[in-house]
C-alpha cells in the first residue's frame, strides 16, 4: 500500500525575544489597520476644531479632517517571514513594514529580535532583524498614529487646547 498523504512542514512559535536561523523566505504579505481610540481620537478632533473654527473667522484655510477618518488608523503591510535553525525547525514571524527587497536573500544567516504581539493568537512581531551573512542592521519602518494624525492636525489641536484653557482660566476670573 503506497502513503501518499502529504507531510506538512510543521510551524513553530518561538516565544524566546532573541531567534537565529537561516532566512527561508517572506509569505504572502496582507495588510492591518492600526485602529485609533474613541478618547484619543475624539480629544484631537474638537480641540484641533477650535483652533480651526479660530482660523476660519480670521480667513486662513485650516486643514480639516472628519472623526471617521481620524479613527481609521493607518494601514501597514504584514509579512509573515519563515525562519529555520540548525535543528530544522522552522519558525514564522510578523514582520510589519517594509524592508528593502535586495536585504535577505534566502539561506542568509540571520538574527532577530522579536516582541510578542497583544494578541497572543498571532506569531512574534519582528522588531529588527541582522543578516549575519553581510552583518548589515535592519528596522522594519511602519506607520505609527502621530504620523497618520499628522503634525498639521496635532500643532491645531495644541492651538485649540491653549485657546480652551485661556477662555476657561478667563472665565474662572
Amino acid at each position: 500500500m503506497e502513503d501518499t498523504e502529504l507531510h506538512r512542514e510543521r510551524i513553530l512559535r518561538h516565544v524566546s525575544p532573541i531567534i537565529t536561523g537561516r532566512f527561508v523566505g517572506f509569505q504572502a504579505s496582507y495588510t492591518r489597520e492600526v485602529r485609533i481610540s474613541r478618547p484619543f481620537a475624539v480629544a484631537v478632533f474638537l480641540t484641533a476644531g477650535i483652533a480651526q473654527l479660530l482660523a476660519s473667522l480670521l480667513r486662513m484655510k485650516p486643514a480639516r479632517r472628519t472623526l471617521k477618518e481620524l479613527r481609521k488608523g493607518p494601514e501597514f503591510l504584514v509579512t509573515p517571514v519563515r525562519l529555520r535553525d540548525d535543528l530544522g525547525q522552522t519558525y514564522e514571524i510578523e514582520m510589519h513594514g517594509q524592508l528593502p527587497q535586495s536585504a535577505l536573500h534566502r539561506g542568509d544567516l540571520v538574527q532577530v529580535r522579536t516582541e510578542p504581539q497583544r494578541d497572543p493568537t498571532l506569531p512574534v512581531k519582528l522588531m529588527q532583524v541582522v543578516n549575519l551573512t553581510t552583518m548589515q542592521p535592519l528596522t522594519p519602518r511602519i506607520p505609527t498614529r502621530w504620523s497618520h494624525v499628522g503634525p498639521v492636525l496635532l500643532l491645531q489641536a495644541a492651538a485649540g487646547c491653549a485657546i480652551a484653557c485661556v477662555l476657561i482660566a478667563a472665565w474662572l476670573h
